[in-house]
C-alpha cells in the first residue's frame, strides 16, 4: 500500500463548538473547508497531517482514541489553555519515557496530549 495522504476524522456533538474550540482555543489553522454553508466541514493543519471535522455524532468521544500533538513549550500551552477554560485531564508532567506530557479534553470528550520533546531526549538526535 502507497498511502499518498492522511488525517484524523473526528465526528463532533456539536460541529460549530468543536470547530470554535481547534481553531480558536488551540489555535490550529485552516487547510480547507468543505460542504454546505449550513453544515460545513472544516480540516485543519496538524503537524504533517490534518484533521477533519465533519458531520456530526450522537454517542460522545470513541474510547481509546487521543490525539498526539507535539509542542515547544507543553508549560505554557497548559498555562494558556485553563486561562481559556480548556478541561484538563492530567497536568503536565515529565514521563519515566522522558517526555513532557499534558493531557486536555475537546468539547466532546477527545483526550488530547500536548507532548514536548526536551532538547536532551533521543527523539531530537539520531543516535545510530
Amino acid at each position: 500500500m502507497e498511502v499518498l495522504s492522511s488525517r484524523v476524522l473526528l465526528r463532533p456533538g456539536d460541529p460549530a463548538r468543536s470547530r470554535r474550540f481547534y481553531a480558536e482555543t488551540l489555535g490550529l489553522a485552516v487547510y480547507r473547508e468543505f460542504g454546505p454553508p449550513d453544515h460545513p466541514g472544516v480540516v485543519f493543519f496538524l503537524g504533517q497531517g490534518f484533521l477533519e471535522l465533519s458531520g456530526a455524532a450522537r454517542d460522545g468521544a470513541g474510547p481509546g482514541v487521543s490525539l498526539w500533538l507535539q509542542v515547544r513549550d507543553v508549560a505554557r500551552e497548559e498555562e494558556r489553555l485553563r486561562a481559556a477554560g480548556v478541561t484538563v485531564l492530567r497536568e503536565a508532567r515529565l514521563e519515566s519515557w522522558g517526555l513532557v506530557e499534558l493531557w486536555i479534553a475537546d468539547p466532546d470528550g477527545h483526550r488530547i496530549v500536548l507532548v514536548q520533546v526536551p532538547p536532551d531526549h533521543p527523539l531530537r538526535r539520531d543516535t545510530r
